[in-house]
């Protein structure tokens, strides 16, 4: 059974179209329209067998309003101009008795060019392919000494479609893997490693199986960590969700919100430096890759942190006429969001980070980062899968029963090196995909968790 989106190419358009002149009628001063029509495959496996095999076929519509400086957003996932049309007059109605905001920034002007790579990604994967993956990555963890191995393989199509007022007509189709594998080998011997991409050829679920498969085998028998102060070896997965914060810290609308602790920080020293933090949407091969931000404007590379240093915001119209700068092209009609976070920086490999650490520990995976204080940072998390004690440069044994309680902003300023490879990860945890290296942070507050 091949994909197949829900609607062909010229009723997506239509409802776009349709959608547009609903937008008109109502007088709104600016409006978009964009609509994702998708086809997902979805496997989940447990005990070394696939458990769940699923098909989701998907079509949301959804809509920005301005009239000035009142504005909003809604979606429907019924694909219909009809529909989409009333949606649009409830839509107006409230945003028209909504307190005004303190700017307007009419929507950009297009058309726009977009480069080509970006606009048809991926091949057309046929389902049945899944099938093999799931049971490379199987093989992977059990060849890595693994008795049982759980996860879950994604393989998305879809076509995205932007109308605005401002003259964009734009459409861009792609395809994307995400793999996510645990294994086990007891009760409390887990290991836990994901990936995620737009190529096949880059694609490599074994490799992932196998990461997974030697940590849980790494893994055997913990026990209770003691409390304190350690230098920690962050892995990919684990620093990624950190770096996940660090985007989402960096959307303006988060500054404005007061939900960001990288408020009133533009231009200072944010991190050691050591750390580049690029949001990239250009990357042909990356899961995260978009032609065009919701406004319809291209898309560009920027670091958003260089060398330590906070160099930017990411911005939409809106918040980048109240910053007085221009538009990153990161919308989100309300709040900017990053694409792809890529790290560069270090050198190192994981053996000579282990060789750095006299009394530390390794952390590979995490669940529920939670803050404390998010205008400061304050946060903990807990380390789950494989967590290790190490001393004078070796894995000693495993632990458990551990949590880190700590300061990201302390945490970046305390980072001293990281590998030169460096790994896609994407998963629930870390819903923004991130090329994340093993990251050695010195004195890092390790508590008891009593989850």
């Amino acid at each position: 059974m091949r994909c197949r989106l829900i609607i062909g190419l010229a009723g997506s358009r239509e409802i776009v179209r349709g959608a547009l002149r609903y937008a008109r009628s109502v007088k709104a001063t600016d409006g978009a329209v964009e609509l994702d029509d998708s086809v997902s495959y979805m496997i989940r496996f447990s005990n070394n067998e696939i458990t769940v095999s699923k098909v989701f076929r998907e079509t949301t519509t959804s809509v920005y309003l301005a009239f000035g400086e009142r504005r909003g957003v809604g979606s429907i996932s019924v694909p219909s101009v009809g529909e989409v049309g009333k949606l649009i007059k409830s839509l107006a109605s409230t945003i028209k008795l909504a307190v005004p905001s303190d700017i307007y920034a009419p929507l950009p002007r297009g058309p726009f060019k977009y480069e080509a790579k970006l606009l048809r990604r991926g091949g057309r994967t046929p389902p049945e392919a899944l099938v093999e993956w799931v049971g490379e990555a199987i093989a992977g963890a059990q060849s890595a000494g693994a008795k049982r191995v759980a996860g879950s393989l994604i393989l998305r199509r879809g076509r995205r479609i932007l109308y605005t007022t401002g003259g964009v007509r734009a459409e861009a189709t792609s395809e994307r893997i995400e793999l996510s594998v645990r294994a086990f080998l007891d009760g409390e011997s887990s290991g836990q490693f994901s990936t995620a991409t737009a190529s096949r050829e880059e694609f490599a679920p074994r490799k992932v199986g196998e990461t997974a498969g030697e940590i849980a085998s790494m893994a055997r028998n913990p026990v209770s960590g003691e409390p304190g102060v350690y230098d920690a070896i962050l892995g990919p997965m684990v620093f990624a969700n950190i770096l996940e914060e660090v985007g989402e810290a960096a959307s303006a609308y988060s500054v404005l919100t007061g939900l960001s602790f990288l408020t009133d920080k533009l231009n200072e020293q944010v991190s050691s430096r050591i750390l580049t933090l690029i949001d990239d949407p250009t990357i042909e091969t990356a899961y995260g890759s978009e032609p065009f931000d919701d406004e319809g404007l291209p898309t560009r590379r920027k670091a958003i942190i260089e060398s330590g240093i906070l160099k930017t915001y990411l911005h939409n119209s809106a918040t980048a006429k109240k910053f007085n700068v221009e538009s990153t092209a990161n919308a989100g009609w309300i709040n900017p969001t990053p694409f792809n976070l890529v790290v560069e920086g270090g050198s190192a490999t994981l053996n000579s980070l282990l060789s750095r650490v006299d009394r530390g520990i390794l952390v590979t995976n995490d669940w529920y980062l939670r803050y404390r204080n998010i205008r400061t940072g304050d946060f903990s998390t807990l380390p789950r899968d494989g967590l290790f004690l190490v001393k004078n440069g070796s894995i000693e044994a495993a632990l458990k029963d551990l949590r880190i309680s700590d300061n990201i902003l302390r945490m970046l300023a305390n980072l001293e090196d990281m590998t030169a490879d460096k790994y896609w990860i994407k998963w629930w945890e870390v819903e923004t995909p991130v090329k994340a290296p093993y990251a050695l942070i010195r004195g890092v507050n390790f508590t008891k968790s009593t989850f």
